[in-house]
């Protein structure tokens, strides 16, 4: 009886992970959704924190390859590791959470290839109360059926680089050689509403 049970189950999950990705809204997982981060530290190694417990929708059509996304980074979120470092960014030097407590990132210009497979997502990142636009690689991209959801969940894998000194976040810039440059990885999932 129970191998039946246990066929019957895995029969559901593969017949599901076979279903190709219906046009819907999906609300991101923050459970599997983080965006980490990694910046040159005056030319001897690197530091590194990630943001959590994001929130948003992202929009998907498989069939006519558009997509769209509406990510709020709470910078409350923030963790290196380090509580005096996550205060330190969280200040009027970089982030001013303060006055600007929500980082953004909109996208409704999603690339996909000849395949119709997430290439690459261009949008509008917004820090500090400043917006620019921003290109992110997909590294991996899928649909699948999640039992644990009981709904389908598309996500994928995205990496990019930024240019601090855009949203005019320029500490150390001139006093050091510090880093301009961020690379963000970030990973989202989100479930089918």
């Amino acid at each position: 009886m129970l191998m039946n049970i246990l066929t019957r189950l895995m029969t559901v999950i593969f017949a599901g992970m076979a279903l190709p990705a219906i046009a819907a809204n999906y609300k991101i997982d923050p459970m599997h959704t983080n965006v980490r981060f990694t910046l040159d530290h005056f030319a001897t190694s690197s530091n590194v924190g990630g943001f959590y417990n994001l929130n948003g929708i992202v929009h998907y059509d498989a069939k006519t390859k558009t997509g769209s996304v509406d990510i709020s980074i709470p910078l409350t979120a923030l963790n290196t590791g380090r509580s005096t470092f996550d205060a330190h960014l969280q200040g009027n030097e970089f982030f001013n959470i303060a006055q600007y407590p929500i980082i953004r990132f909109a996208s409704n210009d999603w690339v996909f290839d000849k395949h119709g497979k997430v290439r690459a997502l261009r949008g509008q990142l917004t820090i500090v109360g400043k917006t620019h636009p921003v290109a992110l690689k997909a590294n991996k991209f899928n649909c699948y059926y999640s039992p644990i959801a009981s709904a389908q969940v598309c996500g994928g894998d995205f990496e990019g680089i930024i240019d601090r000194s855009q949203w005019g976040i320029i500490a150390y810039l001139k006093e050091m050689p510090a880093s301009r440059y961020v690379k963000l990885n970030i990973q989202v999932e989100a479930i089918r509403q």
